[in-house]
């Protein structure tokens, strides 16, 4: 049986240890290293060349995110698997837009955790359950209106919802395009209307969900 090797980066050791020991029940699961931060990580990764990285977001040095882009960038085709106490949905969006192939609660069964990690290996994504639930909500109810009315974004409107996807708010856009905050309210409440999301974050999903952010 060929193993699926797999590091281990938490700043914790004693998470580490704990998810050591109980990965290695699993006759198909090899843990090949272990990292403290982000930096590490990166180390690791390129000396080890494991299958999978479970990889926590909140770390020293370097965080989670910062070491999954520095991954992805330098073309690094481990598959990474972020493990974290954060339910944000824009945490989720934007490692999964990075490159992650899955994402985790540390408070799931031990099920869940090893269902993530051979689907990472297998190349497809696992979202934890009660994330992906959200998202599946956010994007199959409204989906056929949502879908009918992008056309009727103005250019105007899909620059705003870029850069409201980028994280800026009303003052930043207002900065950035030239216009006044007053306007780029208007045009917010305009995409909000027309996309059918009522917040921020929903109209972000929504611009990398329709391939309006590359």
């Amino acid at each position: 049986m060929n193993k699926i090797r797999i590091i281990i980066a938490d700043d914790h050791s004693i998470v580490r240890e704990g998810l050591k020991q109980l990965l290695e029940l699993e006759e198909d699961f090899e843990v090949v290293g272990q990292a403290s931060n982000g930096a590490e990580t990166i180390e690791r990764v390129k000396e080890l060349k494991p299958d999978v990285l479970l990889l926590d977001i909140n770390m020293p040095t370097m965080n989670g995110i910062k070491a999954l882009k520095k991954l992805k960038e330098e073309g690094i085709d481990t598959r990474v698997v972020i493990l974290t106490i954060h339910e944000d949905r824009e945490y989720l969006l934007e490692t999964m837009q990075i490159g992650a192939s899955g994402y985790i609660l540390k408070d799931s069964d031990s099920a869940s955790f090893f269902k993530a990690i051979r689907d990472a290996y297998n190349g497809e994504s696992y979202i934890q359950p009660k994330l992906a639930a959200d998202l599946i909500r956010e994007f199959n109810k409204p989906k056929l209106a949502r879908v009918k009315n992008e056309n009727e974004l103005t250019q105007r409107e899909y620059e705003v919802i870029t850069l409201i996807a980028d994280g800026m708010n009303n003052k930043d856009i207002a900065d950035k395009l030239f216009i006044s905050e007053k306007t780029v309210k208007n045009h917010v409440s305009n995409i909000f209307r027309k996309i059918n999301v009522s917040d921020r974050t929903q109209a972000a999903i929504y611009a990398y969900k329709n391939n309006i952010i590359k």
